[in-house]
């Protein structure tokens, strides 16, 4: 067996909807499993030591507030050892300990767990000395390892070889299809129909995968078809069914993957509409993927995120946030495409902060305002229902 092999056939998971996921980095990727047996979702533990709650542990975060792949056992942080995930989210509790390593997670479980889930997103992007040990030890004992890093473990000797000596899976998330096979932009975004939405930030780790989640199950509960694409790695693992996480991607490349994955979708499911995770911010000097995400998507509106708390930009204290309105503006002229509603990550806010941040923006914006975890989902649907009211006649009737 080939050292860099990843084994599906024997250890590949079924998903909710009956599908084996294909060479597991694009998820707009897939095989169709006939005649399969729906069964129960894997089991996971995820490792996040002195992240979890921050913002380098998104993917840990986002994976305690939803996840559809895989059932969450616990939490590895030895600094939130001994509380509940959900609560350190400031949430309700979800019954998923944090323990302060592998061993305590296993003797939780009482089981070895079907995946071992690297839950951080740190800036080097690259594992240190003491993570590839425990990863290691998580492979010899049999655990299928998900990882989201720019760093490929199935391409690492080490790595690789222990998976094919113990007969589990590595799923290199960012990893993107072969270069032959990567698509450019051709225009048939125009074939999509349905309401399109992009959900941006004024930064990045601001929360625009989580209100992506919650607008595509809030629509999904009013009766609408929504489908979200995911773009980054915590929404494909997740358990987007559509998605391509765009910065590991080549630029001349990200515009097309985007588009095709979203004319998959659209041919696929025959959606209501459309959600599209947003990525960074287009004001941003360090990331190009909000721009990527306009072109490839051209989307009919956007709901914009912003941290009224947060005084400077993550990981940059010489950058000051923006304004929502610049970043409309630049939104705006960037794309010929209009912001529908803005959308409150209330980060060291008070309730009563949330309150006048919505009235101050809704007035001086003239646009709906809401905050996603604080206040009704219902709010968050009327940017979209008002904005295209087919939608709220449609129903599950598809496009019109």
């Amino acid at each position: 067996m080939p050292k860099n092999h990843i084994i599906h056939s024997l250890d590949a998971f079924v998903d909710r909807r009956g599908y084996i996921a294909d060479n597991a980095s694009v998820m707009s990727q897939r095989l169709p499993l006939h005649g399969a047996i729906k069964k129960q979702m894997p089991s996971a533990i995820i490792y996040c030591e002195a992240n979890f709650g921050g913002i380098d542990g998104k993917t840990a975060n986002g994976l305690v507030r939803h996840s559809e792949r895989y059932k969450i056992l616990s939490v590895i942080d030895s600094k939130q050892a001994g509380h509940d995930a959900g609560l350190i989210l400031g949430g309700k509790q979800k019954g998923i300990p944090i323990f302060s390593d592998l061993t305590e997670a296993l003797e939780h479980a009482g089981k070895t767990p079907d995946f071992f889930i690297y839950g951080m997103a740190p800036a080097s992007g690259l594992l240190s000395l003491q993570e590839r040990g425990i990863i290691l030890k998580a492979i010899r004992l049999k655990m299928n390892i998900i990882n989201g890093m720019h760093e490929f473990l199935s391409d690492d000797p080490e790595f690789s070889a222990a998976a094919a000596d113990n007969r589990v899976t590595i799923r290199d998330v960012r990893k993107p299809r072969e270069r032959k096979n990567l698509r450019t932009f051709n225009g048939s975004i125009a074939q999509v129909t349905c309401p399109r939405i992009a959900v941006l930030g004024t930064d990045c780790a601001i929360g625009k995968r989580t209100t992506s989640t919650i607008l595509t199950q809030e629509l999904k509960d009013q009766g609408i078809k929504a489908i979200m694409i995911g773009t980054g790695q915590t929404g494909l693992i997740q358990g987007a069914r559509y998605g391509v996480a765009l910065d590991a991607i080549p630029s001349q490349f990200c515009a097309g993957e985007l588009e095709a994955t979203i004319v998959e979708a659209f041919e696929n499911e025959n959606p209501d509409v459309i959600i599209i995770e947003g990525q960074g911010a287009l004001s941003h000097p360090a990331y190009s993927t909000s721009s990527f995400i306009l072109r490839g998507s051209c989307p009919d509106g956007v709901i914009l995120q912003h941290a009224p708390g947060r005084s400077h930009r993550c990981d940059f204290e010489h950058m000051t946030m923006p304004s929502p309105d610049s970043e409309i503006s630049l939104i705006q002229s960037f794309s010929d495409t209009k912001v529908i509603g803005l959308t409150i990550n209330h980060e060291q806010m008070t309730d009563a902060e949330i309150d006048t941040a919505i009235t101050r923006y809704e007035n001086s914006l003239g646009i709906l305002v809401t905050d996603p975890l604080a206040r009704p989902e219902r709010d968050l649907a009327e940017m979209v229902l008002s904005t295209f009211p087919k939608l709220g006649r449609s129903r599950i009737t598809g496009c019109q």
